[in-house]
C-alpha cells in the first residue's frame, strides 16, 4: 500500500471529539479552532467548515459546550465556543474510549497472517 501525506478522513464521531479537546485549551472561534487542529495534526487533517458548525451545534445542542457572541483578534464580531463542566466530562469518557478503540485496532493490524 502506497503511503498516502493527503489530508486523513474524518471518521464518524472524530470531529466532535477533535472539537471539544481544542476547546478544552480555552475557548476558541470557529476558525480559531480550524486553525488549531490542522496545527496539532501538522495539515493531515483539514475541516470542512460546514462540517464544524455542525459539530459545533451538535455539541451545543448535549450542553457540551457553550457559545456568546465577541471579537475576535482582527476585530470581527465571531461566536466564541466554551467547553462546559459537561463538555469536560465528555471529554474524559471519550478519549478514554477512543483510546481503547485505536488500542484494539493496533492489536488487530499487528498479528501476524498465516
Amino acid at each position: 500500500m502506497a503511503e498516502s501525506h493527503g489530508s486523513l478522513p474524518l471518521f464518524k464521531g472524530t470531529l466532535d471529539l477533535l472539537v471539544l479537546k481544542a476547546l478544552s485549551f480555552g475557548p476558541q472561534h470557529g476558525y480559531g479552532i480550524v486553525t488549531w487542529l490542522e496545527a496539532r495534526s501538522e495539515g493531515s487533517i483539514d475541516v470542512d467548515d460546514s462540517a464544524l458548525y455542525q459539530a459545533l451545534h451538535r455539541l451545543e445542542g448535549r450542553r457540551l459546550v457553550e457559545a456568546e457572541w465577541g471579537v475576535s483578534d482582527n476585530n470581527r464580531r465571531a461566536r466564541f465556543y466554551t467547553l462546559t463542566a459537561r463538555g469536560r466530562a465528555a471529554l474524559r469518557d471519550e478519549s478514554a474510549t477512543w483510546e481503547r478503540y485505536v488500542a484494539s485496532v493496533g492489536t488487530i493490524l499487528a498479528r501476524e497472517s498465516r
